[in-house]
């Protein structure tokens, strides 16, 4: 049973050929999620904790090798046992070298070489990715991509970014750079991003911009401050849920959330022809009637007919099961790398 099957039915699996195990490790700023499985993404055991990071590198990547040293004690194996290692990792990472550049999620994690770490601790080889490409091969392995060839998952939380995959394979295009969808123009020169940069995708439907437009902006009288229960603490989470209940202010909102990520989905499908657009975080929030059926009737006003017919854009599928799925698919094309170049 592959583990987007295991949804459904999360028993984990005994009986592994011990050569056969993979590990997938996700670290992030709020927690850092292990799982043991095979090369067929079957899950044997998954261990998950805060991230709690203390600033120092060394201490923080050691506490993770601890984990995986209890993890696989309660399983009766050996690190010996391990195949491949895959780490899905907030960017930049530096990726020839092994190592994180300074993600803003963790701080003091500053070219830290966290494959040669990992490497030289568990004696099994280790491949590193950042987190979104980590969910792209995720999503295409078990969940709403599988069966597809050309993916795009699009993640719209704090900022927005992407992972591609290009005829069945992992597209990350020069320096690393690939997927930087966030930073698509939407507007001219429109609203300023983080980036540095106007009129970014990012500034218009990231959880960030977002949040401080609704603070900014939300009239008195919409249901979103009584929900959030004061303007300071109101987030997108609060417009979809008082969308929900028909506020004016909110559908409003949500219609302008539509419209922008049209324009870059249209970008997506007239450059890259994917089969599939994978939509997370607040999309998924959002649902069909707030979110996916108007933004696919915006997409398809601007598409050519054969683009329009054969694209599908589609809810994430694996939920929480993503931080557990992420490592384990980097693990799996670790080892398809490997088997291609033997």
């Amino acid at each position: 049973m592959i583990l987007s099957a295991a949804l459904a039915n999360p028993v984990f699996h005994k009986g592994f050929s011990l050569q056969e195990l993979t590990l997938g490790i996700d670290v992030g700023g709020t927690k850092v999620a292990l799982a043991l499985g095979d090369r067929a993404g079957r899950v044997r055991a998954r261990r998950r904790r805060p991230t709690e990071s203390t600033g120092r590198p060394e201490e923080d990547v050691a506490r993770i090798t601890r984990d995986v040293e209890v993890l696989l004690h309660e399983e009766g194996v050996e690190t010996e046992s391990l195949a491949a290692v895959g780490v899905s990792l907030p960017g930049p990472l530096d990726l020839e070298r092994g190592m994180v550049v300074r993600p803003p999620n963790l701080p003091g994690w500053d070219e830290v070489p966290v494959r040669s770490w990992l490497t030289d601790a568990l004696g099994a080889p280790v491949a590193l990715e950042n987190d979104a490409n980590a969910n792209a091969l995720a999503e295409w392995r078990f969940g709403a991509g599988r069966g597809h060839e050309d993916v795009v998952y699009l993640t719209m939380s704090t900022g927005v970014g992407a992972g591609l995959i290009l005829d069945g394979r992992l597209h990350r295009g020069m320096r690393n750079g690939a997927g930087e969808v966030g930073h698509t123009p939407v507007e001219w020169p429109g609203e300023p991003c983080s980036c540095g940069l106007r009129g970014c995708l990012e500034a218009y439907v990231g959880g960030a911009a977002w949040t401080r437009r609704l603070r900014a902006q939300a009239p008195e009288t919409s249901r979103v401050i009584a929900l959030a229960g004061g303007r300071d603490a109101l987030t997108p989470e609060h417009v979809v849920q008082a969308a929900g209940e028909g506020d004016a202010f909110a559908l409003s909102e949500l219609e302008r959330f539509n419209d922008y990520l049209a324009r870059a989905i249209v970008s997506l499908a007239f450059t890259l022809a994917p089969s599939v657009i994978i939509l997370g975080t607040i999309a998924v929030a959002a649902g069909e009637a707030l979110c996916f059926a108007p933004l696919r009737k915006r997409v398809r006003e601007h598409l050519w007919a054969y683009h329009a017919d054969e694209l599908e854009i589609v809810p994430a599928a694996l939920g929480d099961e993503l931080p557990y799925a992420s490592g384990l698919a980097v693990a799996l094309e670790l080892l398809r790398a490997r088997t291609s170049e033997g």
